[in-house]
């Protein structure tokens, strides 16, 4: 049996796994948290990391009852992240696999939020929605790649989140994120923001600066709650990212939708999707708090994959190296039914207050030719027996 131990530390979030043939043996991390109304720089964040990550190593090894003998990979996020905590994260990495004596991988942290997703929620070939601090991007796997079929122009979800959280001093304690979630429950009164969507893409950027211009002012005036800011841009920003989900979803016919990546874990975005999937009769696949360290850690499906596939330079049909990336295990899927496409107008902002849910038609329908906008993810790993 395989038994991996991976390194993640892209951002302010360290974590080591180790997980054996697709079981979690172990998953301790630390956070990185800064006073409110302040974000995390790279170079104060890989000094956190430093600090802590021989700890971390420590208590991973002692929940999975291993020692480093029992080791056979050693795994770590090679990008995309900040750059100066991932140099700390993999410089570790790097000599604990000299010391130990085994093998060196360095895993593409989009890759790893997908397959780890796969691997947890047993979902088969889904659309995915893969939604973090620094990543906004829908993606599917077709002709043996993963693809984007949309993504931000500018700033990613998360990020959004993160920044209109310093607006208005919302704690980082456990997460800007977490907190707007929390505090969004509460509002009972959806205050009108800018609504982005081009074709297959979204634009946060101009949702943010309304926001930031806007929000102490309708404060100290009495307009709205700071509940009821929280409230209303998680339901715009949702809604954007559920309607180029959909679109997607028609591009390729898809019945599945996986949802990856911090933001993913957010109960909301799953209700408003999982509305849309009813809809349509597709099924919605989801990871919680629980996995997120692991969607955003580099162990996702190495017991899935041959040790040899991660050792040698072995070509993709195109010619492509392969080394140093993971790539999907192989799929085959049953033949997609016919498109559903949404109607003109069709998908809509949601708006929740309690029990109440109502939908309005916002922007017109218009999507790609299919295979235009498409850009490549990762390359497929050929098996043994792929000629």
């Amino acid at each position: 049996m395989t038994v991996v131990i991976g390194f993640e530390g892209s951002a302010n979030k360290i974590g080591i796994g180790i997980i054996r043939d697709g079981e979690v043996l172990s998953n301790p991390r630390r956070t990185y948290i800064t006073p409110p109304g302040q974000g995390f720089l790279p170079s104060d964040t890989a000094r956190h990391h430093r600090a802590v990550i021989l700890t971390v190593l420590k208590e991973a090894l002692e929940q999975a009852g291993l020692k480093p003998a029992d080791i056979d990979c050693v795994a770590y996020t090679k990008g995309p992240g900040m750059g100066a905590p991932l140099v700390t994260v993999a410089l570790v990495a790097r000599t604990v696999s000299q010391l130990w004596g085994k093998p060196l991988l360095g895993v593409n942290h989009c890759i790893g939020h997908i397959e780890m997703g796969r691997l947890i929620t047993k979902a088969n070939n889904p659309t995915v929605l893969y939604v973090s601090g620094g990543n906004t991007q829908v993606i599917a796997y077709s002709e043996r790649r993963y693809r984007i079929f949309g993504e931000t122009i500018d700033i990613a979800v998360g990020n959004c989140l993160d920044r209109f959280a310093r607006v208005i001093k919302i704690s980082n304690d456990p997460s800007p994120g977490y907190n707007i979630e929390q505090m969004a429950k509460k509002g009972s009164q959806y205050v009108e923001l800018p609504y982005t969507v081009k074709g297959m893409d979204v634009s946060f950027s101009g949702i943010l600066s309304y926001i930031e211009d806007a929000a102490h002012k309708m404060l100290s005036s009495g307009q709205c709650t700071s509940e009821d800011l929280c409230f209303s841009l998680q339901e715009t920003l949702f809604s954007m990212l559920v309607e180029i989900t959909e679109r997607a979803m028609a591009h390729c016919g898809s019945q599945e939708v996986l949802i990856v990546g911090g933001v993913g874990c957010n109960l909301r975005l799953q209700e408003m999707m999982g509305v849309m999937c009813k809809e349509r009769g597709a099924k919605l696949f989801a990871t919680d708090e629980r996995l997120r360290p692991l969607c955003c850690g580099p162990l996702r499906s190495f017991s899935l994959r041959k040790l040899k596939a991660w050792l040698g330079p072995i070509r993709s049909p195109s010619g492509e190296s392969c080394r140093g990336s993971l790539s999907p295990p192989e799929m085959h899927p049953p033949p997609p039914p016919p498109p559903q496409f949404p109607e003109p107008g069709d998908r809509r902002r949601f708006r929740m207050c309690g029990s109440e849910l109502a939908a309005e038609t916002r922007t017109a329908w218009s999507h790609r030719p299919s295979g235009s906008h498409t850009v490549l993810l990762a390359s497929h790993v050929p098996e043994e027996n792929e000629h």
